[in-house]
């Protein structure tokens, strides 16, 4: 299967559900434990998910080839949304957003020996500059920062697994519905949550912490007040529209053809940024901003002009 416009049509809307899916989640940050927050939204995700799941071809459907795999995928998600959010909570929301667009980056590169796709010297030389923006952005040549650099660091360690997940997406959606494959990632979030909730959801552990990343993953559970419960349903549904639409999009097309879209994330980061918490970004977030997306556009136009997909299809089979 390589439908392009369909993929591209998939990732865009996963692109805006995430934007959304990020924003409430730095703004829920300051009140309520990252835990539950992934708790309630998987819940409410992966009602929406079964119902995806009915209107592709019932229950039958989660009966995959490789399970093993899509264990590993859903282990591999968790990890990239735990450390995005945790970031969320310390660094601005066009900031940490930049620097897990690190993601499609490390797709285009590790498709190459695990795929099989090819990737000309042209597009490897726009990965190179991507990843100069986020050494840009990252700073080590400065002394001290406002933040911890062990927070800059996790949207990259989430940009890392985020695109490891992603060539497995491609590899397991040969068999798989994309519905199965939400299901799949939403159960593992439900265990992995409810696992920090029975460890820590009293927030003994968050008490003389001062790191807001750590007081954020070990506060105690509250019940949402006011406003806030739509804010968790309205996670829950982004949650489902995410799940659904990126396990779509790559297996719609080719890895290097989708990829490049998910880049609208960054204008949508710094919009939110800017009307929800009066956020505007610095001089080296702008410089990295440039540098990585300027890197994902050249990938796209540069396949455009080959007229040609990145992959070669028929090797690729073989591997699956």
């Amino acid at each position: 299967m390589n439908d392009a416009a369909r993929g591209i049509g998939f990732i865009l809307l996963g692109m805006l559900a995430i934007s959304i899916n990020d924003m409430l989640i730095k703004l829920l940050s300051r009140g309520y434990p990252l835990h539950q927050m992934v708790f309630v939204r998987s819940c409410i995700g992966l009602c929406f998910s079964f119902l995806f799941l009915r209107l592709e071809g019932g229950l039958a459907l989660l009966r995959v080839d490789r399970p093993a795999l899509h264990l590993l995928r859903g282990g591999l998600v968790v990890v990239a949304n735990m450390s995005l959010f945790a970031a969320l909570a310390v660094l601005p929301l066009a900031e940490a957003t930049a620097l897990f667009f690190a993601a499609p980056l490390f797709i285009t590169v590790l498709s190459i020996p695990l795929l099989g796709e090819r990737v000309g010297r042209w597009r490897l030389g726009a990965v190179v500059a991507g990843f100069a923006g986020v050494l840009v952005m990252l700073r080590p040549w400065q002394g001290a920062l406002d933040v911890p650099r062990v927070v800059l660091a996790l949207p990259v360690l989430a940009a890392l697994t985020y695109a490891m997940m992603q060539l497995l997406t491609r590899k397991l959606g040969v068999t798989a519905k994309a519905s199965a494959m939400a299901i799949y990632i939403q159960g593992t979030f439900l265990v992995v949550a409810g696992g920090f909730f029975l460890v820590a959801g009293d927030g003994r552990f968050a008490e003389g912490v001062e790191n807001e990343s750590l007081v954020f993953l070990l506060r105690a559970w509250v019940w949402p007040e006011g406003s806030d419960l739509w804010l968790f349903l309205a996670l829950g549904g982004c949650s489902a529209v995410i799940g659904y639409s990126l396990s779509a999009a790559y297996r719609a097309a080719d890895v290097a053809t989708v990829a490049p879209f998910e880049y609208v994330a960054l204008p949508l980061a710094v919009l939110w940024g800017w009307l929800v918490f009066g956020e505007w970004p610095s001089g080296p977030v702008w410089t990295g901003i440039a540098l990585i997306g300027g890197a994902g556009l050249f990938v796209f136009l540069r396949e455009r002009q080959k007229k040609r997909p990145v992959a070669a299809r028929a090797r690729v089979r073989r591997r699956y």
